[in-house]
């Protein structure tokens, strides 16, 4: 095949500058830069002096290109020193705003894996605002955290938060250790673990409400008789709310300035306590979010009550006993003897409705932060997880997984990034990890949220710990800041507390830094000595070489020789 030099000398000039620059000026690396700055700013005529003599040589000789037709030859003009500039360029040389929006649609994961090719993606992907984003969408924080605990500080950045996180969450499969609290005289039938304020609320038969310290395990409070089964509490550090077989709901509001938010031993205040009256039965569960109080009761309704007002604003009729409820947003999920059924607060439609879920009762119900995921537990010791998908007013929700690792009924159930924790009538604790069933994504609107891989159900992995030690039911269990919280028949509270296995993997880490810093140190000091060794191995082999040293035929062999004729 002919090739002949068919481009102008412009273009010729330019791609012989790139070629001989890339590979053969190593030593000279801002000199192609600087031509290219100059054809860029049309200064065109003073490239030719600045050449070496290398560069003369190679453009007086002529560029080789595939001969072209006629017809075609001023259509491929195209080639300039512009595509060259732009085929050197990386990721890196793009707007930072651009970039950004990149580095946005990447999980945590590869946005680790980014922030290790250089030091410019390191700053931009740590400093990233996702991180954040990552944060709230997992724990629900939005603000900075403060359940860490000790050893975190004020100034770390959200990414720094989230590693903290996440290296906490690995703890929960260490070693623990159980603090029994002792103060009710009757079975405990719901805890309340209150993170951020280091606070336990437990209630049941015995009719009373007790406030206990986290850290320490000590009873801090207990309420007077309240009159009747307390089955159902719930709070944050605003006000306290519990509920009885009665059919009311016992509030408490914040003292400022108490040392430990609620005082519910002292006398009745009409000021900071006061009673929500409208259920026809037993109140079985509560929670709170910031503007509303939800209720269910078997009553066989959930209302909703405005936190301003205390207002009853919305009633929702089911068709049978109420034993479980979570909210999220303006959504809240609720049992229905074995139907799960999903409302519209705001409307009170009801969105969807998961029939038969459970054979027998669907007794228990957690939620993720992003209200993606929803788990029942039910009577036959199964549990579900679905995932809840909204397309306009049409609202679905997928069976993702089961597992059935209880022998009895799962009356409880708690949820902690990556955790799901489940107490079981066969007095077992189960530990059940998510995250290998998630994946992060982004929606057209711009919010990032959850969604399941594709897994089979028949494949999937038991729960990854199991808790014995108990011959009677467990009725409430809570999970939260390195510990589990449980109740049950035997009218104790139990903390399982992984702080020690917090502190182990800290110890261990900095163990493996230690040692990943003395393996590098002796592979250094290994590479220094084989530098040396090959060198001295050169030496003796030069001196093998040199007639002066090492040649026994050399000058020396000769005067010894010289030196026997003499004698």
């Amino acid at each position: 095949m002919e090739f002949e030099c068919q481009v102008s000398t412009e273009v010729s000039k330019n791609l012989v500058d790139c070629v001989d620059n890339s590979f053969g000026q190593q030593g000279k690396p801002n000199q192609f830069n600087s031509k290219l700055e100059a054809e860029n700013l049309g200064i065109s005529e003073q490239t030719s002096d600045s050449y070496t003599e290398k560069e003369k040589i190679a453009l007086s000789k002529p560029t080789l290109t595939k001969k072209p037709n006629s017809d075609s030859c001023g259509s491929k003009q195209f080639l300039s020193s512009d595509v060259v500039l732009n085929s050197r360029r990386s990721i890196t040389d793009l707007p930072p705003a651009l970039l950004s929006e990149i580095l946005n649609f990447l999980d945590p994961k590869e946005l680790g894996m980014v922030s290790c090719v250089s030091t410019y993606l390191c700053r931009l992907a740590s400093e990233h605002h996702v991180w954040k984003d990552f944060y709230c969408e997992r724990w629900g924080n939005s603000t900075v955290p403060t359940s860490l605990g000790s050893g975190v500080s004020d100034e770390m950045s959200w990414k720094e938060f989230f590693v903290e996180r996440e290296f906490r969450s690995k703890t929960f499969m260490g070693r623990y250790s159980i603090d029994v609290m002792y103060g009710h005289n009757e079975a405990v039938l719901t805890v309340f673990l209150l993170a951020s304020a280091k606070l336990i609320f437990t209630a049941g038969y015995d009719q009373t409400v007790k406030m206990w310290n986290m850290e320490e395990g000590l009873l801090i409070a207990s309420s007077r008789s309240l009159g009747c089964t307390i089955r159902a509490v719930a709070g944050d550090t605003k006000l306290l709310v519990a509920g009885g077989t009665d059919g009311f709901i016992q509030c408490w509001r914040a003292v400022e300035g108490f040392p430990h938010l609620f005082d519910i031993k002292g006398p009745q205040n009409q000021n900071t306590e006061f009673r929500l009256w409208e259920h026809e039965g037993p109140i079985t569960s509560l929670a709170l979010d910031l503007t509303r109080i939800y209720s269910g009761s078997w009553d066989m309704t959930v209302r909703v009550w405005d936190r301003l007002s205390l207002k009853c604003v919305k009633v929702l009729r089911h068709s049978d006993w109420v034993w479980a409820l979570v909210p999220h947003d303006l959504t809240v999920a609720s049992t229905s003897g074995s139907d799960v059924c999903i409302w519209d607060t705001s409307s009170g439609r009801l969105m969807t409705i998961i029939h038969s879920a459970h054979v027998g009762n669907t007794y228990s119900l957690a939620r993720n932060n992003t209200g993606d995921f929803l788990f029942t537990g039910g009577e036959d010791g199964a549990i579900h997880m679905y995932e809840i998908t909204s397309h306009g007013l049409e609202t679905n929700a997928l069976l993702v997984a089961t597992w059935v690792p209880h022998s009895g009924c799962v009356y409880s159930l708690a949820f902690e990034f990556p955790w799901l924790v489940s107490a079981s009538a066969d007095g077992k604790l189960a530990l059940i990890d998510v995250r290998k069933l998630l994946r992060t994504r982004k929606h057209d609107s711009g919010k990032r949220f959850s969604c399941v891989k594709l897994v089979d159900r028949s494949s999937m992995e038991p729960p990854q710990r199991m808790l014995h030690g108990f011959g009677k039911n467990l009725m409430s269990v809570g999970i939260g800041a390195d510990r589990i919280v449980c109740g049950g028949d035997e009218g104790v509270v139990r903390i399982w507390n992984f702080t020690e296995a917090l502190e182990i993997e800290r110890r261990v880490c900095a163990l493996k830094a230690i040692r990943l810093e003395n393996r590098m140190r002796r592979r250094k000091l290994h590479l220094e000595n084989s530098s040396k060794g090959s060198r001295n191995d050169q030496c003796s082999v030069a001196a093998k070489k040199n007639p002066v040293t090492g040649d026994r035929s050399g000058w020396h062999s000769k005067r010894a020789l010289s030196g026997k004729l003499k004698s």
